[in-house]
């Protein structure tokens, strides 16, 4: 299929599971009343416009954007990095992210402070990263001390959280970081949402226009230096934009795992390698994939079920049949 025939593709499959995602829940409303709405204004149900404006569309729009960045995200670290094992925490940002927010909650803070921490810790620890492969790193082989030095990162950080799991109030504090560190759209609201989506859109559309050199950068740092392309400022480019959206995101929905890892897996059999239709396509069945997990999330069960648990619970066996499936074939 060619590339923006898929696109529009994804587009319809989006859009349709909106629609169901906004039709389900304690409260069911029917496609055709929330279309009539929609295009019109006028509905007979009266409490329609309020459970839809105050809290399905907000988390719409979260699990859009969140599966979308996460997405996005991963598929750019995979071509940059040239190995599809690699998601958009490799360098850290959940792990800081996480500490951040743990550290807000122990202190009692406001939510909107705990956001803030949050994606400040998360912006930290991929800033700390980078600086200890540039360090360690001038003799080496630059891609592979980077992402090294992402995984000390990330376990000196996640030493830091479990420190304050262990001094936290057992019945008050270290339940409120725990539910946190699952990951939920729960607690999404307008207000709060909107800075995470600038943010998220200020880092995607960078990424969707320099996704045909991370096409040139997967080749290696040699063959993209030969071809003219100064890699070192690409690499930052990329790392940048794929840190702020993913640190934004987890600011605001706390750590969900598996999307950007298998997510761009699934692209890659949907549009190929090449990254210029692969990363709009990350984009689009991330951002499907979450709504769908979001729906599940908060139906399935009486009591709403963490994000995070869902999201390993399908993406864990689903990566194990891809790693079987291409196992016979060099990605």
């Amino acid at each position: 299929m060619k590339g923006v025939s898929l696109i529009l593709l994804c587009v319809v499959v989006l859009a349709g599971l909106s629609l169901l995602s906004l039709g389900i829940g304690r409260y069911p409303v029917s496609p055709v009343a929330i279309l009539s709405w929609l295009f019109s204004g006028e509905c007979a149900d009266r409490n329609l416009p309020v459970v839809l404006l105050g809290i399905r569309i907000p988390r719409l729009i979260a699990a859009v954007s969140a599966g979308g960045a996460l997405a996005i995200s991963g598929a750019a670290y995979q071509g940059l990095f040239r190995n599809p094992m690699v998601s958009p925490d490799i360098l850290g940002v959940s792990s800081g992210s996480g500490f951040g927010a743990a550290m807000a909650i122990l202190l009692s803070m406001p939510v909107a402070t705990v956001q803030l921490m949050s994606f400040a810790g998360g912006i930290t620890a991929v800033m700390a990263a980078v600086a200890v492969s540039r360090v360690i790193g001038r003799n080496n082989d630059s891609v592979l001390v980077l992402v090294l030095s992402g995984i000390v990162i990330s376990s000196l950080f996640g030493a830091l959280l479990s420190l304050l799991k262990y001094i936290a109030d057992p019945l008050d504090k270290l339940p409120a970081i725990t539910y946190w560190l699952m990951g939920s759209f729960a607690d999404i609201r307008t207000a709060e949402l909107g800075t995470a989506v600038v943010m998220v859109l200020a880092g995607t559309i960078p990424l969707l226009l320099v996704s045909w050199r991370v096409n040139v950068l997967s080749f290696g740092e040699e063959e993209a230096r030969s071809l003219g392309m100064h890699t070192g400022l690409m690499r930052v480019v990329i790392i940048v934009c794929a840190t702020l959206v993913t640190a934004s995101m987890i600011s605001v929905c706390g750590i969900i795992g598996w999307v950007g890892l298998v997510v761009p897996h699934i692209s890659r059999f949907m549009a190929g390698a090449n990254h210029r239709r692969n990363m709009p396509v990350s984009f689009l069945v991330g951002a499907g994939f979450m709504v769908a997990v979001d729906t599940i999330a908060r139906s399935a069960a009486p009591v709403e079920i963490p994000i995070g648990i869902i999201t390993a619970v399908l993406g864990a066996p689903f990566f194990i049949w891809i790693m079987k499936r291409s196992s016979a074939r060099a990605w």
